[in-house]
C-alpha cells in the first residue's frame, strides 16, 4: 500500500488503481491525474459504474468482459461511496480481479476503510493485481509544509507567520486550502512572497473543526489548540453531547491504560483493547504520565455533572463547562 503522493502518471498506466483513504480532496486529484494520463496515452473511452444499493455487479462483470472485443483503450471506473460493496460485490471485485479487461485501465475508488475491510477477500484480490493508493489525512503538524508546496506550485512563496495564520485558519479543510490557494495564485504575480497582511486579507476562516481532533489537542497538551478547537464546535452549533461522550471515553481509556502499565503491559498489547488507533497509540502514554488517575477520575464526575446538564437534570451552562474541563485537561 503507497501514499497517494507516490502516483507517478509519467510511465505507462497499470491495468488496476484502487484509491482509497480519508482526504477526499487528494483522492480526488490522483483520480483526475489517472483520467489525464488516460487521456494521453489513448484511453479515450471511459466508463463509470457507481456501486449504489441497487448496483447490479454482473452488469459491471458483463461490460468488463465484453471490453476487450473492441479496439478501442478504456478507462473503467469503479466507485463504491460506502466503502462496503457486500457479498455479491466482493465476490465480483474478486472476479474482476482475477480477469482483469485487456486494453483497460481499471479505477476502484473508496473511502476511508476501516481495517477489517482492508483485510477482507474483495480487497485482498485486488491489492495483489492492483496499485494501492492511500489518501491519508495531512495531519496538523504537516500541513504548514503541505500549504508550503503547493504555493511554491503556484510560483508562490510565503513568510513564517503568514503560513502560521494560513494553517490556522484552514485546519481540517484540504479542500478549502486548495481553494485559498488558487485564489492567492490568482491574486499575486510569480515570485510574489506573501506577507501577514496578504494572507488576513485573503484567506477565509474556514477551518472546519472535527469532534475527533478534539482528543488530540487536548491529549497532547496543546492548550492553544484545544481551546481554539473548542470555540470553533461551538460556534458551528456542535451539540456537547457526542463531544462530552469522546471525552470521558478517552478518560477511562487513559485510567485502564495507567493501571495496565503498572501490571507491566506494553502499549503494543494494549492497541485493539483499549483501541489505540492513529495517533493515540503515541499519544495516550504520555498522556497518562501527565495526568494524575486521581485527576482523571475528578474528570469523569465533572462528566457526569455536565451530561446531568445536558439532561436538564442540574442547572448550569453545559458548554461552558465542557470547555473549562477539556482546557484543564490540556494545561
Amino acid at each position: 500500500m503507497a501514499d497517494i503522493s507516490s502516483l507517478d502518471t509519467g510511465k505507462p498506466l497499470k491495468p488496476l488503481y484502487i484509491i482509497h483513504g480519508e482526504e477526499d480532496l487528494l483522492r480526488i486529484e490522483a483520480l483526475d491525474a489517472l483520467r489525464a494520463a488516460a487521456r494521453r496515452q489513448g484511453y479515450l473511452n471511459r466508463e463509470v459504474y457507481t456501486a449504489d444499493t441497487h448496483f447490479d455487479w454482473q452488469e459491471l462483470l458483463q461490460s468488463a468482459g465484453s471490453i476487450g472485443l473492441f479496439a478501442d483503450l478504456k478507462l473503467l471506473e469503479v466507485h463504491i461511496p460506502n466503502g462496503k460493496p457486500g457479498k455479491n460485490g466482493g465476490e465480483a471485485l474478486q472476479t474482476l480481479a482475477a480477469n482483469l479487461p485487456e486494453d483497460t485501465v481499471t479505477v476502484v475508488l473508496l473511502p476511508k476503510l476501516e481495517k477489517a475491510q482492508t483485510q477482507a477477500k474483495w480487497f485482498g484480490a485486488l491489492a495483489a493485481k492492483g496499485e494501492v493508493l492511500e489518501a491519508k489525512a495531512v495531519s496538523t503538524a504537516a500541513l504548514p509544509q503541505w500549504i508550503q508546496g503547493r504555493l511554491k506550485k503556484q510560483g508562490l512563496a510565503i513568510e513564517a507567520d503568514a503560513l502560521a495564520l494560513f494553517a490556522e485558519r484552514v485546519e481540517g479543510n484540504l479542500l478549502a486550502a486548495k481553494q485559498e490557494i488558487d485564489k492567492l495564485a490568482l491574486l499575486h504575480p510569480k515570485n510574489h512572497v506573501l506577507n501577514i497582511e496578504d494572507a488576513e486579507a485573503a484567506v477565509a476562516n474556514v477551518a472546519r473543526f472535527d469532534v475527533f481532533q478534539l482528543a488530540g489537542a487536548w491529549m497532547s497538551g496543546d492548550a492553544v489548540r484545544t481551546n481554539r478547537l473548542l470555540d470553533g464546535l461551538e460556534e458551528e452549533g456542535e451539540e456537547p453531547v457526542l463531544l462530552l461522550w469522546a471525552v470521558a471515553e478517552d478518560i477511562r481509556m487513559l485510567i485502564r491504560l495507567t493501571a495496565a502499565l503498572k501490571q507491566g503491559q506494553n502499549v503494543a498489547a494494549l492497541r485493539n483493547s483499549l483501541r489505540l488507533w492513529g495517533e493515540k497509540q503515541t499519544l495516550a502514554p504520555k498522556t497518562a504520565k501527565r495526568i494524575s488517575v486521581a485527576r482523571l477520575l475528578d474528570a469523569l464526575k465533572t462528566c457526569a455533572k455536565i451530561d446531568r446538564m445536558i439532561k436538564g437534570a442540574e442547572s448550569g451552562d453545559a458548554w461552558a463547562e465542557f470547555k473549562q474541563l477539556v482546557a484543564g485537561l490540556a494545561a
